[in-house]
């Protein structure tokens, strides 16, 4: 076995336990060795090591880390958590306010996005109410995996989809095939969450408590900046139907709504000094470690060996959510859409690429790039974390439901 999965099995163990003796590791820390490794073993050169980081992905996390950054520090952000959530009477309530919220807004943020800003939320509401962090940072990472499967926009696997599978209007096509199955399956969330935290569900009433606004120039700044991502990517969406191109991408619409606060705020140094530096080497040594991985070929050559017809929608749903834990969603895209392509794909199975590679990330930390952001983020202000076994203690079901319920809507609707 070539050093790169030799890595990869050792990341991904390391990852799952966190801990040797009494050393305990953090995720970005064990992706950073992993990097480390493969580029010490020379089983990547320096320069192709570089090339692999994606600068739109790295540019993109930078400027919404600074959007949230200004969001929660302003006071901002918990002011209009309130708002929303002061509707919710009781724990289930709030919980399908999560699910179904979150899942609506990432369909048009993209998940990472909610990751970053809806952590903190998640935290603050936990602590309020007495419930388990974990348990409503799961609704949360559950919420936006699901939310973003049904828009072009949500995520970039689907993006490439979108692009590379020439799918015709892409988010009246998405909509179509996926728009059902999705609420579904946050509605199948919310009964997995209900059954394995019973005890954060009881009878007592909510009470909540308005968050004053603690800087009021950088909460306007950062109101600022939340308009003006949602201004362009309602001109992306535009832009997408009216079949223009790529002109608008993503790190292009966080860098501009970042603008405000770098430029306009006094505390911009602070600002910059507090997010989440963490999250961006674990991308950063991702891309490197992953890059290491595509250039043995191996994955390449067990897609390419399947003795199932790679286009049958239950069998791209199976690979999708399978590799998609072991190489990310984004690389199992990469790799699986030009073979079900030239075997004569349509847009059925193109949305059954879009839903398997995405609903992977219910199933275990590693299967989304947005849980890895809820979880360092949650780390890093010491509110809570989940570990890699109560993830998958809910994931795994609920992946099961999800594959089932996508498969039923793909295949016979």
């Amino acid at each position: 076995m070539s050093l790169p999965l030799v890595v990869l099995i050792a990341v991904l163990l390391l990852i799952a336990i966190r801990k040797i003796g009494s050393f305990k590791f953090e995720i970005w820390q064990v992706m950073l060795m992993g990097a480390g490794a493969v580029l010490a073993g020379g089983a990547i050169a320096p320069a192709a090591a570089l090339a692999a980081i994606d600068m739109d992905v790295m540019l993109f996390l930078l400027g919404m880390f600074i959007v949230g950054r200004g969001l929660e520090d302003s006071g901002y952000l918990a002011h209009v958590s309130y708002k929303y959530f002061r509707r919710a009477r009781s724990r289930d309530t709030l919980v399908l306010m999560i699910l179904f919220g979150a899942g609506a807004i990432s369909a048009l943020l993209m998940n990472d996005t909610l990751a970053i800003v809806g952590t903190p939320v998640a935290l603050l509401l936990a602590r309020k109410h007495s419930m388990r962090p974990s348990m409503l940072l799961l609704a949360l990472a559950f919420a936006i995996t699901i939310g973003s499967v049904m828009s072009p926009i949500g995520n970039p696997q689907n993006l490439l989809i979108a692009v590379h599978g020439n799918v015709p209007q892409p988010f009246l096509t998405f909509l179509r095939w996926l728009l059902l199955p999705t609420l579904l399956n946050l509605g199948a969330a919310f009964l997995v969450l209900r059954w394995l935290y019973g005890d954060d569900f009881h009878e007592a009433e909510l009470r909540h408590s308005q968050e004053p606004i603690r800087n009021h120039d950088l909460a306007v700044l950062s109101r600022m900046a939340v308009q003006i991502v949602l201004l362009l990517v309602g001109a992306k969406i535009i832009i997408g139907i009216m079949g223009t191109g790529d002109i608008l991408r993503l790190p292009h619409i966080a860098l501009a709504a970042a603008l405000p606060i770098l430029v306009g705020s006094r505390l911009r140094w602070r600002v910059l000094r507090r997010i989440d530096w963490q999250t961006l080497v674990f991308f950063a040594s991702m891309f490197v470690l992953m890059e290491s991985v595509w250039e043995t070929g191996f994955f390449q050559r067990m897609l390419g060996e399947l003795p199932w017809d790679p286009r049958a929608p239950g069998v791209i749903l199976g690979v999708s959510v399978v590799l998609s834990q072991l190489i990310s969603n984004v690389p199992l895209v990469a790799l699986y859409q030009p073979l079900i392509l030239h075997a004569g794909a349509g847009v059925p199975e193109l949305m059954a690429l879009a839903a398997g590679s995405t609903i992977a990330g219910n199933m275990f930390v590693m299967g989304a790039a947005s849980n890895i952001i809820i979880i360092q983020n949650a780390e890093k202000r010491k509110g809570g974390t989940i570990t890699f076994l109560e993830f998958a203690r809910a994931g795994i079901p609920l992946t099961l439901l999800n594959i089932g319920i996508y498969w039923v809507f793909l295949r016979f609707l």
